[in-house]
Protein backbone atom coordinates (compact mmCIF):
# COMPACT_ATOMS: atom_id res chain seq x y z
CA UNK A 1 0.00 0.00 0.00
CA UNK A 2 1.27 2.74 -0.68
CA UNK A 3 2.16 6.34 1.77
CA UNK A 4 1.01 9.63 1.58
CA UNK A 5 4.80 10.77 1.50
CA UNK A 6 5.37 8.14 -1.52
CA UNK A 7 2.42 9.50 -3.40
CA UNK A 8 3.54 13.32 -2.59
CA UNK A 9 6.95 12.45 -3.69
CA UNK A 10 6.14 10.67 -6.88
CA UNK A 11 3.95 13.69 -8.30
CA UNK A 12 6.84 16.26 -7.36
CA UNK A 13 9.09 14.13 -9.54
CA UNK A 14 6.49 14.09 -12.41
CA UNK A 15 6.26 17.51 -11.88
CA UNK A 16 9.80 18.55 -12.43
CA UNK A 17 10.37 16.01 -15.15
CA UNK A 18 7.68 17.63 -16.99
CA UNK A 19 9.24 21.16 -16.27
CA UNK A 20 12.72 19.24 -17.45
CA UNK A 21 11.44 18.25 -20.81
CA UNK A 22 9.55 22.04 -21.14
CA UNK A 23 12.75 23.04 -21.16
CA UNK A 24 14.44 20.57 -23.53
CA UNK A 25 11.41 21.89 -25.72
CA UNK A 26 12.01 25.43 -25.73
CA UNK A 27 15.75 24.66 -26.45
CA UNK A 28 15.00 23.49 -29.60
CA UNK A 29 12.70 26.46 -30.44
CA UNK A 30 15.22 29.35 -33.03
CA UNK A 31 15.39 32.28 -31.89
CA UNK A 32 17.57 34.12 -34.06
CA UNK A 33 20.82 33.12 -32.20
CA UNK A 34 22.85 30.28 -32.79
CA UNK A 35 22.20 27.40 -30.00
CA UNK A 36 24.00 23.89 -30.28
CA UNK A 37 20.52 22.89 -28.79
CA UNK A 38 19.11 24.01 -32.16
CA UNK A 39 20.47 20.75 -34.06
CA UNK A 40 21.56 18.14 -31.19
CA UNK A 41 18.80 16.12 -31.23
CA UNK A 42 18.58 15.98 -34.78
CA UNK A 43 17.95 12.22 -35.63
CA UNK A 44 20.73 10.81 -38.20
CA UNK A 45 20.63 7.84 -39.91
CA UNK A 46 23.76 6.95 -39.29
CA UNK A 47 25.40 3.17 -40.87
CA UNK A 48 21.43 2.61 -40.68
CA UNK A 49 20.26 3.12 -37.19
CA UNK A 50 18.80 6.47 -35.94
CA UNK A 51 21.81 8.10 -34.12
CA UNK A 52 21.50 11.84 -32.25
CA UNK A 53 23.68 14.35 -34.04
CA UNK A 54 25.51 15.17 -30.92
CA UNK A 55 26.37 11.46 -30.40
CA UNK A 56 28.34 11.72 -34.06
CA UNK A 57 29.87 15.10 -34.20
CA UNK A 58 31.30 18.10 -32.70
CA UNK A 59 28.56 21.40 -32.02
CA UNK A 60 30.30 24.56 -31.82
CA UNK A 61 28.55 27.88 -32.58
CA UNK A 62 31.65 30.27 -33.30
CA UNK A 63 29.56 33.26 -34.22
CA UNK A 64 26.36 34.71 -32.90
CA UNK A 65 24.98 33.45 -36.13
CA UNK A 66 26.60 30.62 -37.22
CA UNK A 67 26.08 26.62 -36.14
CA UNK A 68 29.54 24.55 -37.09
CA UNK A 69 29.00 20.90 -36.98
CA UNK A 70 31.93 18.73 -37.07
CA UNK A 71 31.60 14.88 -37.80
CA UNK A 72 33.96 12.18 -35.75
CA UNK A 73 33.21 10.17 -39.42
CA UNK A 74 33.47 12.49 -42.64
CA UNK A 75 31.32 9.96 -44.31
CA UNK A 76 28.27 11.03 -42.10
CA UNK A 77 28.44 14.39 -43.47
CA UNK A 78 25.81 14.01 -46.28
CA UNK A 79 23.32 12.34 -43.94
CA UNK A 80 23.85 15.42 -41.75
CA UNK A 81 23.04 17.56 -43.91
CA UNK A 82 19.98 15.60 -45.38
CA UNK A 83 18.71 15.19 -41.61
CA UNK A 84 19.04 18.85 -41.09
CA UNK A 85 17.06 19.88 -43.91
CA UNK A 86 14.35 17.16 -43.10
CA UNK A 87 14.07 18.84 -39.23
CA UNK A 88 12.40 21.73 -41.31
CA UNK A 89 14.24 24.47 -38.85
CA UNK A 90 14.13 27.15 -41.28
CA UNK A 91 17.62 26.60 -42.21
CA UNK A 92 19.72 25.61 -44.88
CA UNK A 93 23.51 23.69 -44.16
CA UNK A 94 26.53 24.24 -45.95
CA UNK A 95 28.45 21.04 -46.59
CA UNK A 96 32.26 22.06 -47.41
CA UNK A 97 33.12 18.31 -47.53
CA UNK A 98 35.16 18.44 -43.96
CA UNK A 99 32.33 20.85 -41.80
CA UNK A 100 28.58 21.72 -42.48
CA UNK A 101 27.80 25.40 -41.16
CA UNK A 102 24.42 26.39 -40.55
CA UNK A 103 23.96 30.04 -41.11
CA UNK A 104 21.21 31.27 -38.53
CA UNK A 105 18.86 33.95 -40.77
CA UNK A 106 17.53 36.55 -38.65
CA UNK A 107 13.99 35.96 -37.82
CA UNK A 108 11.24 38.25 -39.58
CA UNK A 109 8.34 39.54 -37.49
CA UNK A 110 5.88 36.97 -38.66
CA UNK A 111 8.26 34.32 -38.01
CA UNK A 112 9.14 34.92 -34.26
CA UNK A 113 4.55 35.28 -33.64
CA UNK A 114 4.80 31.97 -35.14
CA UNK A 115 7.65 30.68 -32.61
CA UNK A 116 5.72 32.56 -29.79
CA UNK A 117 2.70 30.59 -30.32
CA UNK A 118 4.64 27.35 -30.62
CA UNK A 119 6.30 28.14 -27.51
CA UNK A 120 2.96 28.67 -26.20
CA UNK A 121 1.63 25.29 -26.85
CA UNK A 122 5.20 23.74 -25.92
CA UNK A 123 3.53 25.30 -22.47
CA UNK A 124 0.21 24.28 -22.48
CA UNK A 125 1.09 20.75 -23.07
CA UNK A 126 2.99 21.21 -19.99
CA UNK A 127 0.50 22.65 -18.08
CA UNK A 128 -1.73 19.89 -19.48
CA UNK A 129 1.11 16.87 -17.90
CA UNK A 130 1.34 18.67 -14.60
CA UNK A 131 -2.05 18.64 -14.28
CA UNK A 132 -2.48 14.90 -15.09
CA UNK A 133 -0.32 13.96 -12.23
CA UNK A 134 -2.11 16.51 -9.76
CA UNK A 135 -5.44 14.47 -11.21
CA UNK A 136 -3.72 11.14 -10.34
CA UNK A 137 -2.11 11.91 -6.86
CA UNK A 138 -5.47 12.90 -6.08
CA UNK A 139 -6.77 9.58 -6.76
CA UNK A 140 -4.39 8.01 -4.97
CA UNK A 141 -5.17 9.91 -2.00
CA UNK A 142 -8.85 9.48 -2.33
CA UNK A 143 -8.26 5.90 -2.65
CA UNK A 144 -6.28 5.61 0.26
CA UNK A 145 -9.17 7.52 2.81
CA UNK A 146 -11.88 5.10 1.03
CA UNK A 147 -9.84 2.24 2.41
CA UNK A 148 -9.42 3.91 5.79
CA UNK A 149 -5.76 3.64 5.33
CA UNK A 150 -5.26 7.77 6.33
CA UNK A 151 -7.81 10.23 7.93
CA UNK A 152 -9.97 12.86 6.46
CA UNK A 153 -8.00 15.47 8.03
CA UNK A 154 -4.85 13.74 6.45
CA UNK A 155 -6.79 13.47 2.88
CA UNK A 156 -7.53 17.18 2.76
CA UNK A 157 -4.01 18.41 3.99
CA UNK A 158 -2.27 15.99 1.18
CA UNK A 159 -4.64 17.69 -1.37
CA UNK A 160 -4.11 20.61 -0.34
CA UNK A 161 -0.35 19.78 -0.69
CA UNK A 162 -0.72 18.62 -3.87
CA UNK A 163 -2.51 21.48 -5.16
CA UNK A 164 0.50 23.84 -3.34
CA UNK A 165 3.46 22.01 -6.05
CA UNK A 166 0.87 22.07 -9.03
CA UNK A 167 0.48 26.09 -8.57
CA UNK A 168 4.31 25.95 -7.89
CA UNK A 169 4.85 24.06 -11.10
CA UNK A 170 2.46 26.00 -13.03
CA UNK A 171 3.85 29.14 -11.94
CA UNK A 172 7.55 27.95 -13.07
CA UNK A 173 6.49 26.84 -16.48
CA UNK A 174 4.42 30.68 -16.98
CA UNK A 175 7.96 31.99 -16.15
CA UNK A 176 10.01 30.05 -18.76
CA UNK A 177 6.92 30.74 -21.30
CA UNK A 178 8.01 34.85 -20.76
CA UNK A 179 11.88 34.47 -20.88
CA UNK A 180 11.30 32.30 -24.15
CA UNK A 181 8.81 35.28 -25.70
CA UNK A 182 10.76 37.48 -24.71
CA UNK A 183 14.06 35.91 -26.57
CA UNK A 184 11.86 35.02 -28.98
CA UNK A 185 11.08 38.02 -29.82
CA UNK A 186 14.36 40.19 -29.13
CA UNK A 187 15.17 41.29 -31.85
Amino acid sequence: MESVEAILLDAEDKMAKSLTFLNEQFSGIRTGKASPALVENIQVPYYGTPTRLREIAGIATPEARLIVISAYDPTALADIEKAILAANLGVTPMNDGRVIRVPIPELNEERRKEMTKVARRMAEECRVAVRNVRRDANEHVKNLQKQNAISEDVRDQTLKSVQQDTDNCVTKVDGLLRAKEAEIMAV
